[in-house]
């Protein structure tokens, strides 16, 4: 979580150099709905975790409500606190990510992904992802399971178990296929 104003540089420069926007020239930038949508996502969990005061409330609740139509425009559901540093959105379409999972820095997203509560034993559990984590397109990872660090989920895995750090996963459900790690998708 970004606990301050140097963080929330980082997070965001960390976004655009995961995305390939880095290094774009500023109409380019400007374009593309990543650029705009990482500025509004950063920003408003700064704003949320380091402000505090009546005024900045409004403030809050005016950013929240940016983002939100954001998330409705692109056809996100994002929720603030949820990625770590270097979230790559790969291409436009249906992502939803519930606000009670944690994902490390560095995931590579794809469209059609799911990554959300499931009950399990009687409760409600979200998926804890590492660091280095690609998920390819139509993915659906759910329940109360850990995803390791350098891991890799096929396009339209059904992932409802846990996996250690360093493998490839894909299947319905989703079984180790490989010891290949992420590290071909994501950049240090």
């Amino acid at each position: 979580m970004i606990q301050n104003k140097k963080e929330y540089k980082e997070y965001y420069l960390q976004d655009l150099k995961q995305s390939g926007l880095l290094n774009r020239k500023w109409y380019n930038k400007i374009a593309d709905r990543r650029f705009k949508f990482y500025k509004s996502l950063r920003y408003t969990e700064y704003y949320y975790n380091c402000k505090k005061g009546i005024i900045q409330n409004f403030i809050k609740k005016f950013l929240m409500i940016r983002h939100l139509r954001l998330c409705n425009k692109y056809n996100w559901t994002i929720p603030i606190n949820v990625f770590g540093p270097g979230l790559a959105i790969v291409h436009v379409g249906t992502i939803v990510v519930s606000g009670k999972a944690r994902i490390g820095k560095n995931c590579r997203i794809h469209v059609c992904t799911n990554i959300g509560n499931a009950p399990s034993h009687g409760e409600d559990g979200t998926p804890v992802i590492g660091d280095n984590v690609y998920i390819g397109p139509g993915a659906k990872i759910f329940g109360p399971i850990t995803i390791g660090n350098n891991v890799a989920i096929g396009a339209n895995a059904v992932v409802n178990k846990s996996f250690p750090d360093n493998c490839t996963i894909a299947g319905v459900p989703a079984t180790k296929i490989s010891d290949k790690t992420s590290n071909k998708y994501i950049e240090d």
